[in-house]
């Protein structure tokens, strides 16, 4: 090591220039040549907001100058909402870094988007500004809209004025929109692409109704249907057709007379300037059916038609469609008795029927259907003659009476009175019940207010005349207390015939009262025929032993004094004549009138 040679360092040494060719540049011309080449470039700051101009586009990527270097290449995606991006568009751009380990420009427009999203979005509910946005995808109840790099809530009413069915045609789309909502808490934002159009559509509406006449016949497009009515389109306005509008004749529902989408004429019966309605009528491009109703058409004709419409009161027949024609209930039949018209149509079914009025003018026809059959009135005083007998279904009941149908057409009233002559009977109910078979006789007829009196009772012997002579007066019988009141009690007596016994005779001989399901005797204090009232009592019966045990010991006491006087006497007539033996009989005597 002493050897060799001690090495000195070079203090002014330029390791820049070892491997370089020789520099062919003074100090002042390098110095010169850097300022033109820092004059000719823009400054950039990494992590910063700048504009950059479109200089090419492929299908995967976009080329953008910035004055820098170098130009930045950003992929197509990020611009994928702008369909309409060209060369020379500036856009908006993050610089990310100044060079990558290639050297290139590294550039962001998504991040320089969502930097100044919100701002953006902000700015356009502010002014009502018209933004665009791309369609990313479907989402429960709408869409999600790309706008200014931030997910947008698109919801499906607010797609468009009119109801959407599918709504996977929007995807993949860039629309126009307006921001109507924006919750800055949970960074969430609603666009409508609806709002748009309203705006374009109000101006188009008040043009249309400026100028709407009354009577105007225009084309539309059915745009929606209820069950009320019918929506159609004229254009950039809507009408609506109400159901009853839309036939002369009766509809269940608009669907059986028009269809999604068909174009329709129709005429204008009435608008609203300030609420924007159109009323529209269909039936009214068509005559009146009325118009179409024969002219030799008269009362009296008979006519064929289908039930439409059956109510209470009477069911509507149509006898050409557009025309119908009322069977009031009373109509449908000669009873008297009214019912349901149910009970005698079905709608649907085909029908015959009398007109018994017609008044073209008012455009109203009643019809009957029981004057189609032999008016049974007519014939009523010889087929139930006075005391006939009869069989009849009952058919209501009223707090006085029962209403017997003897043939259709023809009812009877048996009254309440008439129904027993043993039973009081509180109403008709008790006695039977609406669908049974009763007997009845006839027993009066009033053929000019169509009235039959019927009576159930006098098809039997009036049992009262038996009555009267098995309950006699004083005649006594035993009964069985069936109920009692604050008055007294009812007592069944032989024969079921029915009996009343105050309170006051109900005391028994030990001084209780008789309860209910006692059977005792009673004697009968009083009886009417005509009221079928029978009285009885109890009490009297012990009341009236005593009183006879009475008499009869008084009766007894009488005869034996009336005895001992008639002996004093004969014994004082015959004094002189005494002897020991009547001296001993007289003892006797005297011992008999001190006990």
């Amino acid at each position: 090591m002493s050897d060799l040679k001690k090495i000195v360092p070079i203090a002014d040494f330029d390791w820049n220039t070892i491997g370089k060719k020789a520099e062919l540049y003074s100090a002042d011309e390098q110095a010169r040549l850097e300022n033109l080449l820092s004059g000719s470039l823009t400054q950039v700051q990494e992590r910063t907001v700048a504009e950059g101009t479109v200089v090419a586009l492929t299908d995967k990527d976009v080329v953008v100058n910035i004055g820098y270097k170098s130009d930045g290449v950003i992929s197509r995606g990020e611009l994928r909402y702008n369909e309409d991006l060209k060369v020379g568009d500036v856009i908006e751009v993050y610089i990310e870094n100044q060079e990558d380990k290639l050297g290139q420009l590294v550039l962001s427009h998504k991040h320089a988007r969502s930097l100044r999203s919100w701002e953006r979005v902000t700015t356009a509910l502010e002014t009502n500004e018209v933004i665009k946005g791309y369609v990313k995808c479907r989402t429960k109840g709408g869409l999600i809209a790309d706008v200014f790099g931030i997910e947008a809530f698109l919801p499906g009413s607010q797609i468009d004025v009119k109801p959407i069915r599918d709504y996977d045609v929007y995807v993949g789309k860039t629309m126009e929109f307006k921001v109507v909502k924006i919750n800055n808490e949970f960074k969430n934002v609603v666009v409508s692409h609806k709002a748009l159009i309203e705006a374009e559509i109000e101006l188009q509406k008040a043009e249309i109704i400026s100028k709407l006449e009354k009577g105007q016949v225009l084309e539309g497009v059915v745009k929606n249907i209820t069950s009320y009515g019918v929506f159609i389109d004229l254009g950039g306005v809507d009408g609506l057709i109400h159901i009853t509008d839309l036939s002369w004749g009766r509809i269940n529902h608009p669907e059986e007379v028009v269809a999604l989408d068909q174009k329709i004429n129709v005429v204008i019966l009435d608008f609203d300037d300030a609420k924007k309605r159109i009323a529209l009528g269909l039936k009214q491009l068509s005559a009146h059916p009325w118009d179409a109703l024969g002219a030799d058409l008269k009362v009296g004709d008979k006519i064929n038609g289908k039930v439409v419409v059956i109510a209470d009161y009477g069911a509507f027949i149509e006898v050409i469609p557009g025309v119908e024609g009322l069977v009031h209930v009373s109509e449908m039949s000669w009873s008297q008795h009214l019912r349901s018209a149910q009970d005698f149509m079905k709608v649907g079914e085909v029908v015959e029927a009398q007109v018994l009025t017609l008044d073209r003018e008012e455009r109203k026809m009643s019809l009957g259907v029981k004057q189609l059959t032999p008016d049974p009135w007519a014939i009523v005083a010889g087929k139930y003659p006075v005391d006939s007998q009869h069989k009849g279904i009952v058919r209501n009941f009223t707090n006085f009476g029962v209403f017997v149908e003897l043939e259709e057409g023809i009812d009877g009233l048996v009254h309440i009175s008439d129904l027993s002559w043993s039973k009081k009977i509180k109403h008709p109910s008790e006695f039977t019940k609406v669908g049974d078979i009763l007997d009845v006789k006839v027993l009066e007829i009033d053929g000019e207010n169509r009235r039959i009196s019927l009576g159930h009772k006098q098809l039997e012997e009036n049992p009262w005349d038996v009555f009267e002579t098995v309950f006699a007066l004083d005649s006594i019988h035993e009964g069985t207390i069936m109920s009692a009141n604050e008055k007294g009690a009812l007592v069944m007596m032989p024969y079921g015939v029915e009996a009343f016994a105050p309170n006051k005779h109900l005391t028994k001989v030990d001084g209780t009262t008789a309860g209910v399901d006692a059977t005792l005797e009673f004697r009968v204090i009083e009886f009417s025929k005509e009221s079928k009232k029978i009285i009885v009592s109890h009490a009297r019966i012990h009341e009236e032993a005593s009183n006879a045990e009475r008499v009869e010991e008084k009766e007894r006491k009488t005869t034996e004094r009336d005895e001992q006087k008639k002996a004093v006497k004969k014994l004082k007539d015959n004094v002189e004549k005494t002897t020991l033996g009547d001296i001993s009989a007289l003892s006797d005597l005297r011992s008999k009138m001190e006990n």
